[in-house]
């Protein structure tokens, strides 16, 4: 069985999981292609996405382009005539780009295609309270998150897991599936199915808007917003000391628990405290606040919250 030539394109830890897979897997890694090193901080440090460091280590050719249709880049790709592509938490490749190899280009995609579509489906499947997500491979298309579906796989999601935790299931379960792909690819065993027609969700990029917290929402909804947003870059909301009412203070909110008890004496984002305790009114009931984090200050759980600060409400 003839080993492909592979051109690997991803960014994040997500996607270092899978290359590395590959690697043991002894497959025929001939390039990587990542994003261009960030300079940030006073200091102007250079920042090198996580796949870079990666292949750097392991004495990987990487490509950084700027622009994805630049000839140079393009030219570069040709010329290292690979045989498939394979794209995990990337940029949207130009048709140029992922209509160069033979066998195609695959991407693997957070979701169980086509549920979510879009740059954070991990973040959405949490926040939108489903019970089950998973991984697909696909091969690329015009239309983003539109190709057929060449494998998927499912995971449950636990009552108590956030989007860290479903994360790290998934990176792990999508390596695994990265890899079988590839085989079955090299020995010609795929059979792509066209993806089931119907809506899908949208998974928009995660901004900082996103993440506020609207307590008049139900209890359940606010704590699967929290869930789908922790730990990062976490949910948040502003909070008023009394002893410093005219200076209100944001939070991280990391981790929250569902009660059964209601408070009608409190309007949304009202705050019941009980010795140690922290709890937020919702639009029906009562959210215990477990783990938070004052701007300027370190993660803390709620009893430490309370011997510093002595909050009014949430908003």
């Amino acid at each position: 069985m003839k080993k492909l030539k592979i051109v690997f394109f991803g960014t994040p830890e997500f996607a270092v999981a899978s290359l590395d897979r590959l690697l043991q897997d002894g497959c025929d890694v001939a390039a990587v292609v990542t994003m261009p090193d960030k300079i940030a901080g006073r200091g102007h440090k250079v920042i090198e996405s996580d796949v870079k460091r990666y292949s750097v280590g392991k004495g990987l050719r990487v490509l950084q382009p700027e622009k994805l249709k630049a000839p140079e880049f393009v030219d570069a790709l040709r010329e290292i005539n690979a045989d498939l592509f394979i794209v995990i938490a990337f940029r949207m490749l130009p048709e140029v780009v992922w209509s160069m190899p033979p066998c195609g280009t695959f991407n693997l995609h957070a979701s169980l295609l086509p549920r979510y579509r879009g740059a954070a489906p991990i973040n959405w499947a949490v926040i939108n309270g489903d019970k089950e997500t998973g991984v697909t491979t696909f091969f690329l298309k015009h239309e983003i998150d539109t190709g057929d579906i060449i494998e998927q796989r499912r995971i449950e999601i636990l009552p108590t897991d956030n989007v860290g935790d479903v994360h790290d299931k998934l990176m792990t379960l999508g390596a695994d599936m990265v890899a079988n792909t590839v085989r079955n690819i090299e020995a010609g065993t795929v059979e792509p199915r066209p993806q089931p027609e119907g809506e899908f969700i949208p998974a928009p990029k995660i901004f900082k808007d996103t993440c506020r917290i609207d307590w008049g929402k139900p209890a359940e909804a606010v704590h699967n917003h929290v869930r789908g947003l922790s730990p990062y870059p976490a949910a948040w909301a502003t909070f008023t000391d009394s002893r410093t009412p005219d200076t209100p203070t944001d939070v991280k909110i990391f981790q929250t628990a569902l009660t059964d008890e209601t408070d009608d004496t409190l309007q949304p984002g009202g705050i019941r405290c009980t010795k140690n305790r922290l709890f937020v009114k919702t639009g029906d009931r009562l959210l215990e606040i477990l783990s938070l984090q004052p701007a300027g200050k370190k993660r803390m759980d709620a009893d430490a919250f309370l011997r510093g600060y002595h909050p009014e409400d949430f908003r």
